[in-house]
């Protein structure tokens, strides 16, 4: 009797989907339709009669006799207690931005680079952000080694399938003028090099300054090293203080995005500013990230298959098999539109916030989309902000987009990210750099719980639930503190890998107290 309700929910479900997916034909033609929303600036006259229809609908909401019915198919009960009120300040304002500044200027000792006749060669690996850390990287080994760098190559045959080049992605005249007192760049080998034997190396992931100045023994027999793989190649600890610092200098001065991607995204940041602050939420809800995490919380039997296929056919995903329920136990899934929702909300932030999504396609599209607008009307993409005209060039460049996203996260008002990845670290260690800017990072482990008291029907939206989410992140804002280390209990070579990213918090080598900080 149970599994006959089971199965008519489920086709149910996937009867609404479908009427989703006809009603929102393609993404494009759903964001044209908000496009010019957005766009378009109100009236006085439009204000004024939004206020008086506001109050109307709020008068005759208190005096009205009507119930609004209960959707049984809910499962998260909805209070009829009115969430308590945040004052904007603390809604917006980062608490502990006073008293720090970026510190990134050599010590004494550091010297000028001896420019010699040797070469380090390498490709970068992965997205955006795996790219921009281990291209600083690898600035910094050049300079450990005493090497000449050359441009990076950029990952082309990954998931993102992308064929921007260094130029394309990064102002590169910028990249090479703005280390010349730390590094020597050229854009390409000489020629006399480029038939030459090179050695091809793999460094050791998270490898010490002792370990890059043993592998100085190559140049004994080659001129040229090449290096396959760019990512997590230094220690993110027990580092001199100038190499660390040269570190924040390449990824923060140096890698400046190009000139077309910056002009867009600050004009996107000023055009999104006209309707007042907003949050950036990197709302990791991709298929592929699904799909990898092996997360189907709040997916119908087809979507968790079609993910399971998705994972058993690409082959450099070395786990195949998971257990859903455990990885949302742990912790280790990403929040669901509707989670993020229900999370802001008890946060405080009122339904009229402007929230940017910075992500790729959301999976399901506005069928699970729609569970976080309704409780937040104000979403907007890119692709709703800027024009098709201003979005042309940038088209089928997974890379030059995502750099889009990250300047406007950067610059947000607040940044949240539903899951703990590359960007989320990358951005968070900036903000971080730029003054501890405002990041909640949920807890996502905590939340299950919450969450699950919610769908037992043990704990309804309101007060209480405020209370609890707020005091849970209290500590969870990017506020400084020192980066944290490897996992208690883990020892050997496994326990960088559980340490803290240095690029997601780069204090205290990269960020001092000034001497009025109390």
């Amino acid at each position: 009797m149970q599994k006959g309700k089971n199965i008519e929910r489920e086709r149910e479900r996937e009867r609404e989907r479908e009427m989703v997916i006809k009603s929102n034909s393609s993404r494009s033609s759903y964001y044209s339709q908000h496009r010019t929303r957005f766009l378009r600036r109100p009236s006085p006259s439009s204000i004024s009669a939004y206020i008086f229809l506001l109050v109307f609908s709020i008068v005759f909401f208190i005096f009205s006799p009507w119930k609004i019915p209960h959707d049984d198919h809910e499962k998260i009960p909805f209070s009829t207690e009115d969430p308590p009120q945040v004052p904007e300040e603390r809604l917006w304002n980062a608490r502990f931005n006073h008293g720090f500044t970026p510190c990134v200027k050599p010590t004494k000792r550091y010297r000028v680079p001896q420019n010699r006749d040797r070469y380090l060669t390498v490709r970068s690996n992965g997205g955006l952000n795996q790219m921009r850390t281990g291209i600083s990287d690898m600035v910094a080994i050049a300079r450990i080694m005493d090497a000449t760098l050359v441009i990076p190559q950029l990952d082309r045959k990954s998931f993102w399938q992308d064929s921007s080049t260094f130029s394309d992605i990064f102002d590169e005249f910028h990249f090479i003028t703005a280390l010349q007192g730390d590094v020597r760049i050229v854009k390409e080998l000489p020629k006399e090099l480029e038939s030459t034997p090179r050695a091809r190396k793999h460094f050791t992931s998270w490898a010490s300054m002792g370990y890059y100045e043993e592998m100085t023994r190559l140049w004994n027999d080659y001129q040229v090293i090449h290096v396959p793989k760019s990512d997590s190649r230094l220690s993110n600890n027990d580092l001199p203080l100038d190499i660390q610092r040269l570190r924040c200098r390449a990824l923060y001065h140096a890698l400046r995005f190009s000139p077309p991607i910056e002009n867009l995204g600050k004009k996107l940041v000023e055009r999104l500013r006209l309707h007042g602050q907003y949050i950036a939420l990197h709302l990791r809800f991709e298929k592929d990230m699904l799909s990898f995490t092996g997360c189907t919380y709040g997916l119908s039997e087809t979507e968790a298959e079609e993910l399971r296929i998705m994972r058993e056919n690409t082959n450099h995903w070395k786990t195949k098999k998971i257990n859903s329920t455990e990885q949302r136990i742990g912790g280790y899934c990403p929040l669901t539109p509707k989670e993020v929702g229900i999370f802001l909300q008890a946060l405080g932030y009122p339904p009229s916030t402007w929230i940017y999504i910075a992500a790729g396609e959301i999976y399901g599209g506005d069928f699970h989309l729609s569970e976080l607008r309704s409780r937040f009307p104000n979403l907007v993409f890119k692709e709703m902000v800027a024009t098709p005209e201003e979005l042309r060039m940038f088209a089928n460049h997974a890379s030059q987009t995502a750099a889009i996203d990250y300047i406007m996260s950067v610059e947000s008002d607040v940044f949240v990210p539903s899951y703990s990845g590359n960007m989320a670290r990358a951005v968070e260690g900036h903000r971080r750099f730029l003054g501890h800017r405002k990041t909640i990072t949920p807890d996502r482990k905590g939340l299950v719980g919450v969450f699950d008291k919610m769908e037992r029907g043990e704990l309804e939206e309101g007060s209480s639930l405020s209370s609890i989410v707020t005091q849970m992140h209290k500590h969870r804002q990017g506020g400084p503190r020192k980066r944290g280390g490897s996992f208690p209990g883990i020892k050997g070579r496994a326990r960088f890998r559980t340490e803290e990213s240095f690029y997601e918090n780069p204090f205290p080598e990269c960020i001092c107290s000034t001497k009025t900080h109390v």
